[in-house]
């Protein structure tokens, strides 16, 4: 009966059959234990009751119904209890449909139907269709007792476990030279193991051991030879089989480090070898083989198969030797794997394609080969794909196999018997018993019938050996390898009669392999190799116990043959024993099997690869070439005894860090931390970045000091400090030079190289003057070259933006690889630091000072806080500030100066020396020397030797620091002035100067600096001064005082009796210093503090108008002067010779630069408005910007073509615009679609365009020839992205229609279709670029991460809360970012899923992502009209780029990621210049559009608040921001200060008014609207403050306490100004209603409303007398009101646009005003005439506000580009004009207006932009 039912069809089946078969599915799930195989039985049984059910209904036969509904309940009980909770109920749901409710016991087996088949014990194996009778044979009642009876063991052979075969090896003395490399391996092996073997060891082995553990630097030397011998492997460039043999006997002994690179090389030797290398082969699998456990990790084990793998397929008509060691190895591999419990192994890619090659080897003639490959296949079985289980039950229609899950543990482990119990398991669960049987019949009967047909062995085993599932006899040879390798031979011949497979032919063949293996090993004892001949001899014989398969009996003879001749061997091995067990099989069972082995002896025996051959060394030995070398111990010991001496008395605080330049210094880390971090990790190079003075040099000393205390001899690697000053063109053999400096000799150094690992700390790199990439030029970790580690150090300002490249190590085709470089900026001491640094100080040398001084000075001395934040500043001030400041000294009123620190420093320093020296005995004539220096004045004397060397340095050397004197090859040179005479000398040792034999440099590099800028310009050389007070040097881009701002005027400057003219002898004329940055502090801070100096630097540039020999000298001056804050706004600069001048900042507005020599200008964000640049020489000119692209229609998105020479623009009318990148010309259009193309894509190769379009297709396009190659119709809505996989084969595109498909390129067809649904719809795609990973953005706002060709995800990322717009991977593929609807970016790692950042900071919804092609970058495109690029790292936001009037929808990186374009939801692609953006220094600080402005009442500062979110305090007299308050979260819209200037009220976008406390810069409370805040003030008196903003109320909130007390209701739309009249009686407010309503004060009831203005009002602001009140409106006019009569006195018209802003001078008589047409306007008040106007904004000023000085008439403004303005307006009769007097500038390039008529060399470039700009003229053409 059970036959037929398997054996037919489920729909054949009765409804009470299908019951049956049910109850049999629900039995076995019920018995078994495995969770994926029980949920399979279970799925099935559904099945079978769903068809009983329809049927059961149709013949209505309650009884079998009843019976249905109770299967449904146990299976709904079996479902419930393995965590189905919704299945279960949906299954007891149907039981309750057909009348049993879920409470009803479960039926007991006799009340259950009877079953037509007998239940199963174990998993039921059933095929998809259910018919299982292909599985349900059970084999033969003969064979399973003939596998499962007890057999009784033979006794006589391996009757114990014995020690592990092993060499007798000598054992060495202490620091005795080894005879061979097995020998280091035995020694390791026995310390490895020293706890576990101890009491097994013989007599000397343990006395050795003894005597060793006692001796910690023996253990050393032997485990470092072991490392060393696997450094000379991977030296040894032919890698011969002795060498490959020797290195891998020391697999098991070696380090964990030293495996794994000898894994890498056996790795890289097989990958990149042409011809397959055996002897490589041979060394993996023996390497992994005698892996040590936990050595081999999956990710290793994974790329090595696949290597195998693939050379496996590769291995066409190549010879089965070879394809058998690769075999071998993939053997091995997956041995590894299965120990190691490896899982996932990518399906489709390695499991199967290897699987299905290891099939077809069934195929092959060589049977050893068939044999490994069918272990080979076994073992891949026992490691699992990437599919579930349930996935690979559905695919592999139904069938499951049980796993053999615990092998390893259970044997090593040596349970026997629960080893043998755990095959048992296996078997039950195998559908292979029925593949038992037919082996087993492949017996002697068949023998004569085998012959007759022409089958011989090779046929036997290829019959008798399995390739289609998991078989037990791999799990049971696995346990037989592990007791063999621990010497467990009694064990291991009980497993062999006790295993379960122990009748399967594959156990068999493996078990006699093995035997023959031990037989041919000399190493085992000889009654051991005896005994494994007659193990196989038994084998043979007893057919029995071991059956008569046929190809066993085969292979047994085989190997006799090959031990009985050595010729097959190759060994002379008991050949006697082998024929004497030949003789004895030869008349052993009847005539077939005698047959059979007459057979074997006529064809002789088959050959095979034995692994029994004895390790043959070369000569000279590995261990032979280490054991040669030369000994560098003793140099290093005293190198590490010299260079790690202690620091003295000196005061070290250690540095912290940030991870770059533009990270915010909150994101410090402790520096020492992160670079022992760097030294652990697989990076290279550590650059150090800092200004002077950081604490470079000293953090390098440091670190070489903590370095050699943690040095372990021989094996760790050596810190080696590199003064790169004082090394002669340290670009080649640079480690070479230094260790001959430390006297290491020519063959220690070619020793060193060779086999010792270096930490190289390179210090001065700017010091060097170096523009090498020094990692690449010395070609570190390069084969046969250094291998090193290099950390280096560089000032900040040395390095252009571009600057990486200098570090950045290379792969072999030069492409930089920024994974293997970190970068950490030095940050400033934080007050913690600095509070520590003085408490060292003060207890180490006790100063004058005592700690409460030095903190008195540092609270109450300006300026002194920000300078002693630098180390070196800090030390200096620790030196001098007792001596520099007087007793009882009014300390708030002293000014200290960079410069004056060092001005104090080298005074005190030469006083200090010169009373050291007048005390030391003196020989006569030196003691007149120095007498004859003091009376000149000895410090003098010393200041000008200083002076005098720091030029020769410059003059002579270039400025590289280190001056190397040597009398006897330096004489007559430059040098012997400084070194050669007596005086000289004096003055040399008094100076701030070090010695290092006869390298000479000045202590700080900073001050050699120093030197030379007081040799340019020396305050006490030739000229007399008026006594003051120094004047305080103003910063860049200020004034010393807005109120007194006539200093700038030179007729006010000090008397000067001495004029100094134009010094010829100058270095300013002979050497340019424009990039010499540090230097250039000194000079500006010189300029600020003295006006002569101001005056001479003037007079260099008004010479060169005449005379081009001082043109040097005028770049010079001019880079000082506009760094100094020097403003040239209307001066006369006709003809001016500064080429090559940095003038980036630089304010001229109204300048005359006509004819003027600007080659090679920088003039980035420079304000060059109304200047006439007519006929300059423009050559060359750099202004830091790139025009933009205008377009016909929006432009929707764009990218750079691959090489970066071309460039792609998607417009909203569908057309697709080409422009070629050299020159930006357009040079074709495509035209083909219908609708707005929403995507544009290049493909990798750059040969094809893809577009995306709203009208349902994507199109592919030539980019060579603009030919339309395919169209992909398909999608059913609007196609929103594409994107091109790596190999660009394949697109793939996203569609509002709610799937994703992916396109053939070759062909256009669509070959695969993945739907969303309408909620989840993909709104962008991208694909991995390194492998076949793909992700896409959803509607639902999580991103997917899934691989094409599937619909299974990897990933599903979620943490945004609402739509993602954009996804990208970086170019590394290790991250993805997605920009999304909630305003934010999210950073993701692709292997685990976890989002690493959320970048915040954008206002509006994210709307495209970009990776910079180096990876360390991320640009962002927004709704709020910006582009901001990121710091991938700490996830800060580097730079907010504005320009765009609309959404900006695409941001992509150029290919070398110099530039950047936009595009955007107007006309225009805009372009950036990425370096130019990243290193720009925005004067006003602010980085988005400044919104309000405000003067103190005090006179002394003023406040801006801007889009940033900040609020910025400014001291007006030094132009230095005193305070940032942060707290808003949206734009600062309105600024007041308090009558008393005490405090400062702010009224933000995100709905709050904030009280801050000016003086602390504290926020004191916080109260708000239900809106935006659009205005603040402050009652006259200063009790109240009034808000208003768009929830259309005015608030009055108590000054003091931040109370709320009323509002003022009666507006109808958003109020968006308000004033207190100046008595405080009244209040005036405008809003969007078109009203100005007048509330009165003290009743809260609006008094008046003011109608006039046809539109919005904006502001309103009250006459100083208050008895007017102007009104600025969005009909482009301004109202005067009448506040006596309320009637509109006067209409003020010229606007072109919106007024935005408006306020009265301080005398009433002015009223100034901004609008949207980028102008302000000054009204005369009592005509309403206008008396002046400030064209040419670069945007619309959003704040206007006037001096609260009655004496000064300054007109202030904060404009949309970030900038801020102030005008001096000048009233003289009838005649008002208004000169730019000062500027914060925005960072971006003013040109509007200014005239270019002729300008010569202006690029084709340089040329647009102007014009973009709204420059004037037509320049020259090139």
């Amino acid at each position: 009966m059970f036959g037929s039912i398997v054996a037919s069809p489920l729909s054949s089946l009765s409804p009470k059959q299908a019951v049956s078969l049910a109850n049999v599915y629900l039995e076995g799930a019920c018995s078994i234990n495995d969770p994926d195989v029980a949920l399979v039985l279970c799925h099935n049984t559904e099945v079978a009751l769903s068809k009983a059910k329809k049927a059961a209904r149709r013949k209505e036969d309650k009884a079998v119904v009843e019976d249905i509904a109770i299967a449904y309940i146990d299976l709904g009980k079996q479902l419930e209890e393995r965590g189905h909770g919704r299945e279960a109920q949906a299954s007891y749901k149907k039981a309750e449909k057909l009348g049993v409710l879920q409470g009803r016991n479960r039926a007991s087996k006799s009340s259950r139907p009877n079953a037509i088949v007998k239940p199963l014990k174990g998993p039921s194996l059933i095929t998809e269709d259910l018919r299982p009778a292909d599985v349900l044979i059970h084999p033969p009642k003969d064979l399973h007792q003939r596998q499962h009876r007890d057999v009784e063991v033979s006794k006589h052979i391996f009757a114990e476990n014995v020690r592990l075969p092993n060499a007798e090896f000598r054992f060495p003395e202490a620091d005795e030279r080894l005879d061979s490399t097995p020998q280091l391996a035995n020694c390791l092996s026995i310390l490895q193991a020293a706890y576990s073997v101890e009491e097994t060891l013989e007599p000397t082995a343990h006395k050795w051991l003894q005597a060793i553990e006692k001796d910690s630097d023996e253990q050393e030397r032997l485990r470092t030879m072991a490392t060393e011998v696997v450094r000379v492997f991977k030296r040894d460039e032919l890698k011969d089989p002795k060498a490959i043999a020797e290195v891998v006997v020391l697999s098991p002994v070696l380090p964990k480090d030293a495996f794994h690179d000898l894994l890498r090389e056996f790795y890289s030797g097989i990958d990149h070898s042409g011809l397959l290398n055996v002897h490589h082969l041979v060394g993996l699998a023996q390497l992994i083989q005698g892996a040590h456990p936990g050595f081999l990790n999956a990710d290793d084990l994974i790329k090595i198969l696949d290597l195998l793998s693939k050379r496996l397929r590769d291995t066409h008509n190549q010879s089965t030797t070879r394809i058998h060691q690769l075999t071998l190895a993939v053997s091995n591999v997956l041995d590894a794997m299965a120990d190691t419990k490896v899982t996932g192994l990518n399906r489709e890619k390695l499991h199967e394609p290897l699987s299905d090659y290891l099939g077809s080897l069934t195929n092959s003639a060589d049977p050893y080969l068939v044999y490994q490959a069918a272990y080979a296949y076994q073992a891949l079985l026992c490691v699992p794909d990437n599919e579930t289980k349930w996935q690979a039950t559905l695919r592999r229609t139904g069938k499951v196999v049980q796993g053999v899950s615990g092998l390893v543990s259970a044997v090593k482990g040596i349970d026997l018997n629960k080893f043998i119990e755990g095959l048992e398991e296996i078997q039950k669960g195998l559908s292979g018993v029925s593949k038992v049987v037919e082996a087993v019949k492949t017996a002697y009967e068949s023998v004569s019938s085998l012959a007759e047909g022409g089958k011989g062995f090779l046929d036997c085993l290829q019959e008798g050996l399995s390739f289609d599932h998991k078989r037990d006899w791999y799990s049971a040879l696995r346990g037989t390898d592990t007791l063999l390798r621990d010497g467990n031979l009694a064990l291991f011949k009980e497993l062999v009669y006790k295993a379960p497979c122990r009748l399967d032919l594959a156990f068999q063949w493996g078990v006699c392999q093995r035997l023959g293996e031990i037989a041919g090993n000399s190493m085992w004892d000889a009654d051991i190799r005896r005994g494994a001949i007659g193990f196989l001899g038994d084998i043979y014989r007893d057919d029995d116990i071991w059956g008569q398969q046929t190809s066993v009996k085969q292979w047994i003879v085989n190997i006799l043959m090959q031990l009985s001749r050595p010729s097959g061997t190759g060994l002379q091995l008991h050949a006697t024993a082998a024929e004497a067990m030949l003789q004895e099989l030869e008349t052993n069972g009847d005539f077939r099997k005698q047959a059979l082995y007459r057979e074997c002896q006529e064809n002789g025996p088959i050959s095979y690869p034995s692994n029994i051959t004895p390790t043959e060394l070369a000569s000279p030995s590995l261990l032979d070439r280490v054991q040669n070398r030369p000994d560098v111990e003793g140099n290093i010991r005293l190198l590490k005894k010299q260079r790690s001496k202690a620091r003295g008395n000196a005061v070290y605080i250690p540095p912290q860090a940030k991870s770059s330049l533009q990270a915010a210094d909150d994101t410090r880390f402790l520096l020492l931390e992160r670079v022992k971090q760097f030294l652990e990790s697989d990076q290279k190079v550590f650059l150090l970045l800092g200004d002077s003075g950081s604490g470079k040099s000293t953090f390098s000393r440091e670190l070489e000091i903590d370095l050699w205390q943690s040095y372990k001899a021989k094996s760790g690697r050596i810190p080696l400090h590199i003064n790169l000053p004082a090394i002669d063109k340290p670009e080649h053999d640079m480690i070479p030079k230094q260790l001959r400096k430390n006297e290491f000799t020519e063959t220690q150094i070619r020793e060193m190289k060779h086999y010792r690992k270096f930490i190289l700390i390179c210090d001065g790199y700017d010091e060097s003057q170096q523009t090498h990439n020094l990692y690449m030029s010395n070609r570190l970790n390069q084969p046969g070259e250094w291998d090193a580690h290099m950390v280096i150090s560089c000032r900040t300002e040395y390095l252009g933006v571009d600057y990486r490249d200098r570090f950045q190590p290379r792969d072999h085709n030069h492409q930089s690889d920024s994974s293997l470089i970190q970068e950490a900026v030095f940050t400033p001491f934080s007050l913690d630091q600095v509070q520590a640094c003085i408490q060292q100080y003060v207890a180490v040398h006790q100063p004058l000072w005592q700690l409460e001084d030095y903190n008195q000075a540092l609270e109450q001395i300006p300026t002194l806080r920000d300078l002693v934040r630098n180390p070196f500043l800090m030390s200096l001030s620790l030196e001098v500030l007792p001596r520099m400041v007087d007793p009882g000294q009014n300390l708030s009123v002293t000014r200290i100066t960079r410069v004056g620190l060092y001005d104090h420093f080298v005074e005190q320093w030469l006083e200090r020396e010169k009373k050291r020296i007048g005390e030391k005995e003196l020989a006569p004539q030196t003691r007149m020397i120095f007498e004859r220096l003091n009376d000149e004045g000895f410090t003098h004397n010393g200041i000008g030797f200083l002076k005098k060397l720091a030029v020769a340095i410059y003059k002579e050397q270039g400025g590289q620091p280190m001056v190397e004197y040597s009398q006897t090859t330096d004489e007559g040179s430059w040098k012997d002035v400084f070194f050669l005479h007596e005086d000289k000398q004096l003055l040399r040792e008094a100076c701030p100067l070090t010695r290092n034999g006869n390298q000479h440099r000045f202590v700080h590099r900073s001050l050699l600096e120093y030197g030379l800028a007081r040799a340019i310009f020396d305050p006490q050389d030739g000229r007399k001064r008026a006594l003051s007070d120094p004047i305080v040097g103003r910063r860049r881009g200020s004034t010393s005082s807005i109120l007194s701002f006539e200093l700038l005027d030179r007729t006010q400057e000090s008397i000067i009796d001495v004029h100094q003219g134009p010094d010829v002898s100058s270095p300013l004329v002979w050497r340019s210093f424009v990039n010499d940055y540090s230097l250039l502090q000194f000079l500006e801070e010189r300029v600020q503090q003295e006006p002569l100096f101001m005056e001479q630097l003037r007079a260099y540039v008004e010479h060169s108008k005449q005379d081009k020999k001082w043109r040097t000298a005028a770049a010079n001056a001019m880079t000082i002067l506009v760094r100094a804050g020097v403003q040239f706004n209307s001066e006369d600069l006709q003809g001016v010779q500064i080429p090559g001048a940095d003038l980036s900042y630089g304010v001229f507005d109204s300048a005359n630069l006509q004819d003027a020599d600007l080659r090679k200008v920088n003039f980035r964000g420079a304000w060059l408005r109304l200047t006439d640049l007519s006929r300059a020489q423009m050559t060359g000119v750099q202004f830091g910007e790139l025009p933009f692209l205008l377009q016909d229609t929006e432009a929707r998105s764009c990218e750079y073509s691959p090489d970066g020479k071309s460039f792609v623009v998607a417009l909203s009318s569908g057309d697709i615009n080409i422009y070629t990148t050299s020159n930006w010309e357009r040079t074709q259009t495509l035209i083909g679609h219908s609708d707005a193309v929403q995507w544009i894509t290049y493909s990798p190769n750059g040969k094809q365009i893809a577009s995306a379009s709203d009208d349902w297709t994507i199109r592919l396009w030539s980019s060579e020839t603009g030919l339309l190659q395919h169209v992909l119709s398909g999608h059913d809505d609007q196609v929103v992205c594409v994107g091109y996989s790596p190999q660009g084969d394949q697109v793939a595109s996203a569609s509002g229609d709610g799937t994703v498909r992916f396109w053939e390129v070759t062909t256009g067809d669509c070959c695969q279709t993945v739907p969303f649904g309408d909620d989840g719809a993909a709104t962008c795609v991208a694909y991995s670029p390194k492998d076949q990973q793909f992700a896409s953005g959803h509607q639902d706002s999580v991103v997917r991460l899934w691989n094409p060709g599937s619909e299974d995800c990897n990933f599903i990322l979620i943490g945004h809360t609402d739509i993602v717009w954009a996804v990208g991977f970086s170019p590394q593929g290790d991250q993805i970012a997605s920009a999304s609807n909630d305003t934010s970016v999210r950073l993701w790692d692709v292997r685990t899923g976890a989002c690493n950042h959320i970048l915040t900071g954008h206002s509006e919804r994210v709307l495209s992502v970009a990776y910079s092609p180096s990876g360390d970058h991320i640009a962002t495109g927004s709704k709020d009209l910006t582009v901001r690029l990121w710091d991938v790292d700490t996830g800060q936001c580097l730079q907010s780029l504005k320009g765009h009037a609309n959404s900006v929808v695409r941001a992509v990186y150029s290919p070398k990621g110099d530039q950047l374009a936009s595009s955007s939801c107007e006309n225009i692609v805009r372009l950036w210049d990425v370096l130019a953006a990243t290193s720009r220094s925005v004067s006003s600080g602010h980085n988005a559009e400044v919104d309000s402005v405000e003067y103190s009442p005090r006179g002394d500062q003023f406040a801006s608040g801007s889009m940033d979110y900040a609020i910025r305090l400014w001291n007006i007299e030094k132009g230095t921001c005193l305070h940032t308050l942060r707290g808003h979260t949206s734009t600062i819209f309105s600024l007041v200060y308090s009558p008393d200037g005490d405090r400062i009220a702010s009224g933000s976008g995100d709905g709050t008014v904030r009280l801050w406390d000016v003086e602390t810069g504290t926020c004191l409370f916080v109260c708000g609207h239900e809106g935006n805040v659009e205005c603040v003030t402050y009652s006259p008196q200063g009790d109240k403050v009034a808000s208003a903003g768009g929830d259309i109320m005015i608030r009055l909130w108590d000054a003091t306490t931040g109370e709320y007390l009323e509002s003022l209701l009666g507006h109808s739309a958003e109020v968006t100004g308000i004033e207190y009249s100046p008595n405080g009686s009244q209040i005036a407010s405008a809003s969007r209603d078109g009203t100005v309503r007048i509330w009165d004060t003290e009743t809260a009831e609006c008094c008046r409303i003011l109608i006039g203005h046809t539109g919005w009002v904006r502001n309103v602001v009250y006459s100083p007398q208050g008895n007017e009140l102007a009104s600025a409106g969005y009909d482009k006019t301004i109202r005067l009101w009448d506040m006596e009569t309320g009637e509109s006195r006067l209409t003020l018209i010229g606007h072109s646009d919106r007024v935005k802003a408006i306020t009265y001078s301080q005398q009433g008589n002015l009223l100034a005003s901004s609008s949207w047409d980028k102008t302000i306007r000054l009204w005369d008040v009592a005509t309403g005439q206008c008396r002046a106007e400030m064209p040419g904004l670069p945007r619309v000023a959003h704040d206007i506000d006037w001096s609260t000085a009655s004496d000064t008439n300054y007109l202030m403004a904060g404009v949309g580009d970030g900038s801020i303005l102030v005008w001096k307006v000048i009233e003289q009769e009838d005649v008002c004009s208004v000169r730019l007097h000062w500027s914060a500038t925005s960072g971006i390039v003013t040109v509007t207006n200014a005239l270019v008529q002729d300008a010569r060399g202006l690029t084709s470039l340089n040329k647009q932009l102007l014009r973009q700009r709204e420059a004037i003229g037509d320049p020259e053409r090139l």
